[in-house]
This record gives structure tokens, sequence and C-alpha cells, in this order.
């Protein structure tokens, strides 16, 4: 990479995948071994092996951010190996945010709402979930990618300084008020 960029003042994290098999009915029942590993190291462990590859050509006062979602930390129906890789995910935004201190480096996570994307197609009932997504949100409107991209860039941003080892939910009040407990 270093022929094209000698450096990086940020990088955004934004892949995950899980088999389409493994988000519908039973956890359980659902769970492969493989599915597992494919899940964890896509969704998870791509973020630390970006901050690995890259952890030399991030300037001082840098930034890492990830997305994940609510699904981390409540039972989402049919979300299944994705809400443990994205708990997994979120377990790494805080060690790393830990290991990368001493280089001023700063991790955090946004935590996005259910948003209507080729991926979101893939979880069985999805429709269901953004219907309470767009019910049970504070402000009742819902949240967009232009939303999230400004999250980011203010997460990259010199005014988010003090901010790291955080997840930031930008999800109007959906983590909070949603049905899914």
């Amino acid at each position: 990479m270093s022929e094209y960029w000698t450096s990086f003042d940020g990088i955004i994290h934004c892949i995950a995948k899980a088999k389409k098999s493994e988000l519908c009915g039973d956890y359980i029942e659902s769970i492969t071994r493989k599915g597992f590993h494919v899940a964890h190291n896509i969704s998870s462990y791509s973020f630390v092996a970006l901050a690995k590859v890259f952890r030399n050509m991030l300037n001082t006062y840098s930034s890492l951010v990830t997305l994940t979602y609510i699904g981390s930390n409540k039972v989402i129906p049919n979300y299944n190996i994705m809400g443990v890789a994205k708990a997994s995910l979120e377990a790494n935004v805080k060690y790393m945010a830990f290991y990368m201190k001493k280089s001023f480096i700063r991790v955090n996570a946004i935590s996005v709402p259910p948003i209507i994307t080729l991926s979101s197609s893939g979880i069985t009932g999805f429709r269901k979930i953004y219907k309470d997504y767009v019910s049970s949100s504070i402000k009742n409107n819902i949240v967009t990618s232009h939303d999230i991209g400004n999250i980011a860039v203010f997460l990259c941003s010199k005014l988010s300084s003090s901010v790291t080892g955080q997840i930031v939910y930008t999800d109007n009040g959906f983590s909070e008020f949603s049905n899914y407990k």
C-alpha cells in the first residue's frame, strides 16, 4: 500500500458477512462451525487485520471506525450469528482503543439502525424489524446512510478527539425504545 499512500488519518471499516442459512430460524439449529468462522472472520477480525496492516501508516490522532448493530447486545430474531459477530467486533473496538492509545489513535464503532440494503434483505423477517424501528425511534423518522456518514466524518475529525473505545448509537433511540429487549 505504501506505494500509493504514505499515511492515513482514518479508516472506516464497513464489511460483514454471514451465510443466509444462518440468518433465519432457531439460532442453535442454524449455526455451523464454518458459518461461525466466516461471520467472525469477515465481520470482526477484518477490522483488527486492517489495523495491523496500516498501524504504521496511521498518523498520530487518526481514527479507526467500524459499523455495528444493536443485535450485538439484544436478541433480534433471525439476526443470529451476526449478533454474535457484532458483539465480537464491539469487543475488538474496546481492546484496539486500549492498545492504540499510546499512538493517540482513536477506535470507535457506529451502531446503525435497521437500514434497507442488499445485505439486510438476507435477514428473514427484516421488514418487521424495520417497521418496528420506524415506530420505536424517538423522532419517528429513518436514519439514512448520509446521517451515518456524518457521524463517521465526526469520529474521524478532531472534533471527536476525546472519544475512543465507544459504541456511538445513531438510531433515533431505537436501541433504547425498541420492542426487542
